[in-house]
């Protein structure tokens, strides 16, 4: 779903600060901004370094930046083929029922079909109404399954236990 406006691009070093304004816009609307701890140089380090540790495509409309997604390679054990797991969507307010979240996540979708991936894995938290759109394009919502985490300190602890 491409409209003549709409060009969506791997972002290269350059986007750095773009993509860091989107991590802290999506942090806002997730009410989490308080938990954004990365900086520019994070950003150009670990996703535009000598190893990236994940990419992101960004979308522009009539030449302004208004989303992103950002993705990573992972891998299905019972599958037998890797995959890819989507860290982060976000279009603009202004933006959003354009279509242009779609475009972003359907250029996902043709990313990891074309390199013979098994899925496409993303959590969605438990207010976000996008849960009805992910439904509609044949996303299963696994209700059975729970996201762990572990960071910081606990992390830390753990790691020297």
């Amino acid at each position: 779903m491409q409209s003549a406006g709409l060009v969506i691009r791997p972002a290269e070093e350059k986007d750095a600060k773009a993509v860091l304004g989107f991590i802290r816009e999506l942090a806002r609307y997730e009410k989490l901004i308080g938990e954004v701890q990365a900086t520019e140089e994070d950003i150009r380090m670990h996703l535009f370094g000598p190893d990236p540790a994940a990419h992101v495509l960004l979308a522009y409309y009539d030449g302004a930046p208004v989303g992103f997604c950002l993705y990573f390679r992972n891998f299905s054990t019972f599958l037998g083929k890797p995959g890819l797991y989507l860290e982060d969507l976000f279009v603009t307010p202004a933006h959003r029922g354009t279509g242009i979240g779609t475009a972003l996540l359907s250029r996902l979708a043709r990313i990891a079909a074309t390199q013979g991936y098994g899925r496409v894995d993303w959590a969605v938290l438990e207010w976000n109404p996008a849960q009805e759109f992910y439904r509609k394009i044949g996303a299963v919502l696994l209700d059975e399954w729970r996201l762990c985490r572990l960071t910081g300190p606990a992390l830390k602890r753990f790691a020297h236990a």
